[in-house]
């Protein structure tokens, strides 16, 4: 590619067309790397990182420059990272993690009028602020829809949902349950406090309720990791547990493979990874150079945000328009197919196509089992860790 590109450019100077000088584009990115949500933020910052070598090495042309400053988990600092990366001339951000440091950080971006791209928050106030240099590749409707799929391609007809009552998992776990409800599916909620640290008393009020097809956990990691092993004690009469982000990983396994095994969660590739592209294979060879490690569910979606970001930072270099508010022009006209599938941004910044996939913890393995166009394999049902 590199060789083909440097021939067409001494084409062009024989011919006597200029041809576009190479541009560097500083691009900033604010992550929480340490407090409470340092373990989520890490691999979001992975994949970012990922989507920069990728695209220095191929490009052939422009190069990104990427700092990353960590916002230490904590609203105020994710402000003050945005102003402070924007006083070192970034054009644009891609980072975030958790809709109450994306909230406040992109509306810093916005006064700045730089693009804030995103998938670390699913927050339906994100995209109703009126801003417009917000965008994110994914939403809890893709969540939903994968969740609600897997429930009806296996047959199931009641669900609780225990979920935590802050913005982001309580907004998801209502539209789940309306997506459910239109399917015709029995659904209970089950509210509890992101503070909680014994999930038993819950457990319990769930077991002697009765049977149910499905137990969703609507929170994040030490949500599962509490839920599971109160389960696992009091065993309730359920046929299957599903989560959405930051379950399935090859990571939930190492650290807690008694309590993973059949449990359903999101997820964008199978672990060992079957490639079904040369981009897939592309971007987890260049994660295994660079981290040693297979890649991590939330660095395949940070990878596909930056990348989208980074060819429309140069779309609108090469036409003129990056200082004219150019790069959220060329994202509002993205409609294109990535690794979490299609991506083509609403007039609210949001990814209208985003519908997520499912993996299901096998024995060691992920195997994604929904939607059939892309299974790698069979769901194993019914199947809970505990039985």
């Amino acid at each position: 590619m590199l060789k083909l590109k440097s021939t067409i450019s001494a084409l062009a100077l024989v011919l006597g067309i200029s041809a576009a000088p190479a541009a560097e584009f500083k691009i900033g990115s604010d992550v929480p790397l340490t407090g409470s949500l340092a373990r989520v933020g890490e691999a979001m910052s992975e994949g970012v990182v990922v989507a920069t070598d990728i695209f220095n090495r191929t490009n052939g042309t422009h190069t990104i420059k990427l700092t990353t400053i960590d916002n230490e988990s904590a609203p105020a600092k994710a402000v003050a990272a945005i102003d402070k990366l924007a006083d070192q001339g970034v054009v644009a951000f891609s980072g975030g993690y958790a809709s109450n440091l994306i909230g406040p950080a992109s509306e810093a971006a916005e006064r700045l009028g730089k693009v804030y791209m995103t998938s670390g928050g699913i927050s339906g106030e994100l995209v109703n602020r009126g801003l417009k240099t917000f965008f994110r590749v994914n939403n809890s409707d893709g969540y939903a829809r994968a969740m609600a799929g897997v429930i009806g391609d296996l047959g199931m007809t009641s669900a609780v949902i225990l979920y935590s009552t802050k913005e982001a998992t309580e907004s998801g776990a209502k539209r789940i349950e309306e997506t459910l409800k239109a399917q015709g599916v029995a659904v209970e909620m089950v509210p509890f406090d992101p503070a909680i640290n014994d999930f038993k008393p819950l457990l319990h009020k769930i077991k002697v309720q009765g049977a149910r097809d499905a137990l969703m956990i609507i929170g994040y990691e030490n949500d599962y990791i509490g839920v599971l092993r109160a389960a696992k004690v009091l065993k309730p009469e359920i046929k299957a547990v599903l989560g959405p982000w930051s379950l399935a990983t090859p990571k939930m396994w190492d650290e807690f493979p008694d309590l993973m095994n059949t449990v359903f969660g999101s997820s964008t590739l199978s672990y060992p990874a079957e490639f079904r592209s040369a981009e897939e294979k592309e971007f987890a060879d260049t994660y295994q150079r660079l981290y040693k490690k297979a890649p991590d569910y939330l660095s395949v979606f940070s990878y596909v945000q930056s990348k989208l970001l980074f060819e429309a930072v140069v779309r609108a270099h090469d036409k003129g328009s990056l200082d004219k508010g150019g790069i959220a022009d060329e994202l509002r006209a993205v409609d294109t197919d990535t690794l979490i599938g299609r991506v083509k941004f609403g007039a609210k910044g949001d990814n209208v196509e985003f519908t997520h996939r499912m993996g299901q913890h096998q024995n060691g393995k992920i195997v994604l089992v929904w939607p059939a166009t892309v299974a790698t394999g069979k769901a194993v049902f019914p199947g809970v860790p505990w039985k």
